[in-house]
């Protein structure tokens, strides 16, 4: 059964939840209720996005930001999201479709194959009914340095061209296209951009196809302990930031073009740059239905982060998560940055929910767990463990699902052909949600 964290009305910018049960949560989850509009993305010892154990002085000596008050905004939900009454009562189970070597991404091609990426380099066709593994698309084995946050890291896939997201055999993030042939498959590869990495951690790693056609990239704030490098709020550099491009690798003029209205397209800045202020954002994605942008950002030591940013509102364009100034809902190393738009959920390493390293997820728009529609599901890497997050008619609803994918190392959220969420394992297992 699931296990429900109050419903949270918006009476308060900021509010910590309470378990309705015997266990108390001593504040170590907090929900951020106003979804703001907006005006106009080394430690190697552990497997994929992790925190970096070995810095815990720095989120902890931070000192807490006593304002109470948000970045400037009507206090507003998604539309589209699950009705509360019936989010209550899901009860789901999951079940293993297929297990591959070190799965970390899947998309459904316009073909309407599966394809699912190993971090090792190969993106492999599998049948989503019989879990049967078919032909390897590609295999970039000899071009990526993977291990620990390297690798094959994030796919997206439009009419054009499947889109690769690695850290090539220098270590640094390289973005390339490939131009889907005449049967609907990845063939000749275009290289978009790369990124210096400074550190083997936060290289971020994510793709999507936003509504606007557009190639959304996560870059993290290249590594080691802090921003030691001031990225996060950097114009200047790629790191640590969200990134958008129209790609263009079949065109004449280039591989990608800048969208006029990116925050620095027409002035000092990264060009591509679409928001700023994130340490390593593991895993975005768009509401197929409402089009709102979902961020999930990993923290340094205390706080996990999921932010929502609103469709209507144009995604987030030239928002500032905080990052380095702010962890979560808190100071860091500095004041609130203008334009700072805090998260809508987060939680901490020490609270009851547990946890070190948020993995972001999807929102639900399948039709086999109808009360799970509009809800936007993710996890944890260290614990494993599936949660949901519910925003309708000015509340907050937080339930643990009480499911943990088999095998540990969550690093992943997708659909399959039908639609249907599945969460992928670093250590091999990827599972269907359904219901019980």
């Amino acid at each position: 059964m699931t296990r429900l964290i109050p419903t949270l009305a918006l009476a308060a910018a900021i509010v910590t939840a309470c378990a309705t049960d015997d266990e108390a949560f001593s504040g170590s989850l907090e929900v951020n209720t106003t979804v703001p509009r907006v005006s106009a993305a080394p430690d190697d010892n552990h497997s994929n996005q992790q925190t970096d154990g070995d810095n815990a002085s720095a989120g902890s000596d931070a000192a807490t930001d006593d304002d109470p008050s948000v970045a400037p905004g009507a206090a507003v939900g998604p539309s589209g999201t699950a009705d509360t009454a019936e989010f209550l009562l899901v009860d789901i189970s999951i079940e293993v479709v297929v297990e591959l070597q070190s799965p970390i991404d899947a998309v459904v091609a316009p073909n309407g194959e599966w394809w699912i990426a190993e971090r090792g380099g190969r993106v492999r066709v599998v049948d989503p009914r019989s879990g049967a593994v078919g032909d390897t698309l590609l295999d970039l084995n000899d071009q990526i340095r993977a291990g620990g946050e390297r690798g094959l890291l994030g796919l997206a896939v439009d009419d054009e061209a499947l889109y690769i997201n690695f850290t090539n055999d220098r270590g640094d993030t390289q973005i390339e296209a490939f131009l889907l042939d005449e049967t609907g498959r990845p063939g000749e590869g275009v290289v978009l951009l790369t990124i210096e990495q400074p550190f083997g951690n936060h290289n971020g790693g994510a793709l999507a196809i936003g509504p606007d056609g557009h190639l959304y990239i996560s870059v993290g704030d290249g590594g080691g302990s802090g921003d030691p490098l001031g990225t996060g709020q950097d114009p200047g550099t790629p790191l640590g930031k969200i990134l958008r491009i129209d790609p263009t690798p079949s065109r004449a003029g280039g591989p990608y073009a800048i969208p006029t209205d990116n925050p620095f397209a027409s002035r000092d800045g990264a060009p591509e740059t679409f928001l700023i202020g994130v340490r390593n954002p593991w895993r975005m994605s768009f509401d197929s239905a409402t089009g709102d942008f979902w961020i999930a950002d990993v923290g340094q030591d205390r706080w996990e982060e999921v932010t929502l940013l609103l469709g209507a509102n144009g995604w987030g364009l030239g928002t500032n998560l905080g990052w380095n100034l702010r962890e979560g809902t808190e100071a860091f190393r500095g004041d609130r940055p203008e334009g700072n738009v805090d998260p809508v959920f987060v939680y901490n390493h020490t609270g009851e929910i547990g946890g070190c390293s948020v993995t972001g997820g999807e929102v639900y728009r399948g039709n086999a767990i109808p009360g799970l529609v509009g809800a936007y599901v993710f996890g944890d890497f260290c614990t494993s463990d599936l949660w949901a997050i519910s925003v309708a008619s000015g509340e907050v609803v937080f339930v643990d699902l009480d499911i943990a994918v088999p095998g540990g190392e969550l690093v992943d959220f997708s659909v399959d052909p039908s639609g249907e969420l599945v969460a992928i394992s670093l250590s091999g297992a990827i599972v269907r949600l359904i219901p019980s």
